[in-house]
């Protein structure tokens, strides 16, 4: 990993109810969530924070997944990646599980989900 940037790029805070935690953020931080679309055909629901790709700082969104918890353990921290198959590759290899493999976000590049040896999801995220 690049020790010059930021290791964290992106996060998601999952909600049970997306109306009530919509509501809830744009109104205790006074902004506007933007609807983003599901990537990959998964069946999820997004709302991004206000973000600026070139602005130092991780945005995130909230989502809203079926089978995806909220509250404790209910956050997904994304990092960065030149091409997230090759962390996705190096996390099984050091005792880690694949949840989802590498796949496409639209606009946004490519993500993969793994699991750490202590059973927590991270994401990985890159433009390639």
């Amino acid at each position: 990993m690049n020790t010059l940037r930021n290791p964290v790029g992106w996060f998601e805070l999952y909600v049970q109810d997306i109306e009530r935690a919509k509501a809830f953020y744009e109104e205790t931080f006074q902004v506007t969530l933007q609807h983003l679309p599901s990537p990959a055909g998964l069946p999820i629901e997004m709302w991004a924070f206000p973000m600026e790709m070139t602005a130092p700082g991780a945005s995130g969104a909230l989502v809203k997944m079926a089978d995806k918890d909220s509250g404790g353990g209910g956050t997904i921290i994304y990092f960065s990646c030149a091409d997230c198959a090759i962390e996705t590759a190096r996390a099984a290899a050091n005792g880690g599980r694949i949840h989802q493999d590498k796949f496409a976000i639209g606009d946004y590049g490519f993500c993969s989900l793994v699991c750490d040896t202590e059973g927590n999801m991270i994401g990985l995220h890159s433009q390639q």
